[in-house]
């Protein structure tokens, strides 16, 4: 076992997890898997998603896939129904899917406006309603909304997204406030900067790609980019019985960059 490793049992436990098939998502999804639960996968691209299915399920691992647009209400509804048409129960949801569109407010587009409110705010707001109405029956569950540093920390030109993330600490408080007696724990994680597909497309796409990736370095007191597997931890834990007495709060993962005064 690596130094600092810590081990969960899900035994029993069906884990839902929105973006699950690139990046934060993939890392926790194997997680949850490797810790026994069954994992029911979300994603809107079908052969990443199909292709993690193949590998957890070909080393025993209770591993599904379903194709979902966390932006449809009835496709999130549809995805909670398969959990429990598969297990009969729903333990734990991962709220992490979610877009970068970039954009300062005079300049962004209502189209781009709404596409990241829908995505990210709406998709976390949709994972909470259509899995609570199960949750609450069991008597128990958890749910981890992925929001960003952001939420906290200004960087330019990122209004739509730093108002969806925001938006995401604000209603995992109130979710948390309204079913705690329920039995339910409602978290957030926020993230700095992961090394993910979505991160690394930004990289692709600036004028000097080596020369943002160096700023991004710098912004870390600890000096680099953190890792999806990080977050995941954070994930399992919020997930694990051993913070139960946990819920209503956002835990940052971001090498010290919320805590620089510049």
């Amino acid at each position: 076992m690596a130094k600092g490793t810590v081990t969960y049992d899900f035994s029993g436990k069906t884990v839902v997890v929105t973006g699950g098939a690139k990046g934060i998502g993939e890392s926790t999804v194997r997680k949850f898997a490797e810790a026994s639960a069954a994992v029911l996968v979300a994603d809107m691209d079908t052969e990443m998603g199909m292709r993690l299915e193949y590998q957890l399920q070909s080393k025993g691992y209770r591993v599904r896939f379903k194709r979902t647009d966390v932006g449809v209400d009835n496709d999130v509804k549809q995805l909670m129904e398969e959990a429990i048409e598969w297990t009969g129960r729903i333990d734990a949801v991962y709220n992490n899917a979610g877009i970068a569109v970039p954009g300062e407010a005079a300049a962004m587009s209502e189209d781009d406006w709404q596409r990241v409110i829908n995505i990210n705010l709406g998709g976390v707001f949709r994972g909470c309603k259509h899995c609570l109405p199960y949750m609450e029956k069991q008597g128990s569950g958890a749910i981890v909304n992925c929001s960003s540093t952001q939420a906290v920390k200004g960087f330019h030109g990122w209004a739509g997204y730093a108002a969806s993330k925001g938006g995401i600490l604000a209603l995992t408080r109130q979710i948390a406030m309204d079913y705690a007696s329920k039995g339910i724990r409602v978290n957030a994680v926020s993230p700095g900067t992961i090394m993910t597909p979505m991160n690394e497309q930004i990289f692709e796409e600036a004028v000097n790609p080596q020369a943002l990736i160096e700023a991004w370095n710098r912004a870390h007191p600890i000096g680099r980019f953190g890792q999806p597997s990080e977050v995941a931890d954070m994930v399992l834990y919020l997930c694990s019985d051993a913070s139960g007495f946990i819920t209503g709060q956002t835990f940052v993962i971001d090498g010290g960059q919320t805590i620089r005064g510049e």
